[in-house]
């Protein structure tokens, strides 16, 4: 693994620590010998809440999420009053992952939906922002969060896959564009225009890891180490520098999580 110059300073918006087979530990300092200065490790369920939030209390460069995965139907089905309770922690910082996924569920899923509106009005409530995920739901994720008035949080777009009209329209809802190491990928062809795109004030770069791990790491298990290459590869998209995209995309996660900030 190659070590980030110095003056390489990224944010993994986006990282499942605890499902890294690696001890939390070393994932993290080999995450800090890459230039990654913070890590957002987002919830799945409730049940693995109080995890995360101990590693975030660990670790100063970790924050925490709380949320349900839209998939997730064997644990806890969370009402507004019991997000708003866990997230009245000064490491939990944002509401999520929340959101649709019409790819992994099917049939009826007005439970899904009625989900995801309780995860917005919690983060209305908490005052915190969304990390939405989206996967074959592009329409009715815009128009949910329009509906229940997510602008007035905002959040991310986490690992947006979606076209630039999709990218448009949930910028105009206060949303970050995130990209994943699907971005790197030779087959992402469209995802890549959308990144050329996407204004350098309103993206993000994230790991999703075990997920989705980057080009030359594919295939592989991911780590927020890797995030640096989901920034060379935005950076060649748009004929700029690592630098740049590493220092735009980092303030860009400060701004929305100021609490966080040196």
């Amino acid at each position: 693994m190659s070590t980030a110059p110095t003056a390489v300073k990224l944010v993994d918006s986006h990282c499942h620590i605890p499902m890294i087979q690696a001890e939390a530990g070393v994932v993290i300092e080999a995450a800090r010998r890459n230039g990654v200065i913070h890590m957002l490790c987002v919830s799945v369920d409730l049940e693995s809440a109080p995890t995360l939030v101990e590693l975030a209390a660990q670790f100063d460069c970790i924050s925490a999420s709380v949320g349900v995965h839209p998939n997730a139907r064997d644990g806890e089905d969370p009402d507004v009053e019991r997000l708003c309770a866990l997230a009245d922690h000064p490491d939990v910082i944002a509401i999520g992952e929340t959101g649709l996924d019409y790819f992994r569920s099917q049939g009826d899923l007005t439970w899904q939906q009625e989900r995801f509106r309780r995860h917005i009005r919690a983060a209305r409530a908490a005052r915190k922002p969304l990390i939405i995920h989206s996967r074959d739901a592009r329409q009715d994720v815009i128009r949910i969060l329009g509906e229940e008035h997510a602008d007035d949080v905002g959040g991310i777009m986490h690992c947006f896959v979606d076209d630039w009209d999709t990218a448009r329209q949930a910028m105009d809802l206060n949303f970050l564009i995130s990209f994943s190491g699907i971005v790197t990928f030779k087959n992402a062809v469209d995802l890549q225009e959308t990144a050329k795109k996407v204004p350098l004030d309103r993206m993000l770069v994230e790991t999703d890891a075990p997920y989705l791990a980057p080009v030359p790491y594919r295939g592989k298990e991911n780590q927020p180490a890797y995030v640096r290459h989901v920034a060379e590869q935005l950076a060649a998209l748009r004929a700029t520098t690592t630098e740049e995209i590493a220092a735009a995309t980092t303030e860009n996660f400060f701004q929305l999580f100021p609490s966080r900030a040196a």
